[in-house]
């Protein structure tokens, strides 16, 4: 019995494997299949690579898509490091927990709430103050920056609980003003909490997909929307060769990070 334990186990692991990612290889092998219809094989070719180039509406929202979520990453990682500094650092003050609770609300309210709830406030904000005028990028990235800040504070709060104070309050009492040793001391030991950060934040807004139907104007369409769209009107090839090219620049920046982790180890 000792002995078909490890068979088992690297059983399911194949098992899962191939439950993860046959699907994502099935993708990449159809998006050079030459028939119109994505499951039905009639011969190698590249020709949906050319017809991408020249769809102009997926690669603008697929461009939209990135843009939006480059923002609102970088929002999410402000605004996240600044609320795990005051949940941490801060103790007992009054109006922590209903400020903990605002925080980590977006993690269990159903997208389609959130959704609804920022189109309502858009929709009053345009009508008292004027601002948004309707809606486009910027009010996708104020939504998705609403609900990623969550992901964030937890992801940096968690590692600022670990944090060692002793290594701060060193650097106070040798002279080092508070600014310095936040700057020096205290950003680079949670840099890679808010890179992860940064990550899951990137991928959630690029993911998206309802609250941008709801946060989104006629003008602004991200790629889960032109996909969601096109997908009842029957799946395009060239929608698989997007994908495809998505994995590859995904994969090869994962293996050049890999490189760089391994070079700064040896």
């Amino acid at each position: 019995m000792t002995g078909r334990k490890p068979w088992f186990a690297l059983s399911l692991l194949v098992l899962g494997y191939l439950f993860l990612y046959s699907p994502i290889v099935s993708l990449v092998v159809y998006s050079f299949n030459e028939s119109r219809l994505v499951t039905v094989w009639s011969g190698f070719s590249t020709r949906w690579y050319g017809a991408l180039l020249q769809n102009h509406q997926l690669l603008g929202a697929a461009w939209l898509s990135v843009r939006v979520a480059l923002m609102t990453a970088t929002l999410s990682v402000v605004i996240g490091t600044l609320s795990a500094f005051a949940l941490v650092r801060f103790g007992s003050f009054r109006g922590r927990t209903l400020f903990a609770g605002m925080t980590m609300a977006p993690l269990v309210m159903p997208d389609v709430i959130t959704g609804l709830s920022l189109l309502l406030l858009f929709v009053a904000m345009e009508g008292v103050l004027g601002w948004p005028a309707g809606r486009g990028m910027t009010t996708i990235v104020i939504a998705h920056a609403t609900f990623a800040t969550a992901y964030v504070t937890v992801v940096v709060q968690s590692r600022l609980s670990q944090l060692d104070l002793s290594l701060e309050e060193a650097a106070l009492d040798l002279g080092a003003p508070p600014w310095k040793v936040v700057a020096v001391i205290t950003i680079p030991l949670i840099w890679p909490a808010m890179l992860a950060g940064w990550l899951l934040a990137f991928t959630l807004s690029f993911d998206d997909l309802v609250v941008a139907s709801f946060t989104s104007g006629p003008g602004a369409t991200t790629l889960p929307m032109e996909v969601f769209s096109s997908v009842r009107l029957g799946i395009s090839p060239q929608i698989n060769a997007l994908a495809t090219v998505f994995i590859v620049a995904v994969t090869a920046m994962v293996v050049l990070a890999n490189q760089l982790t391994f070079r700064r180890r040896g």
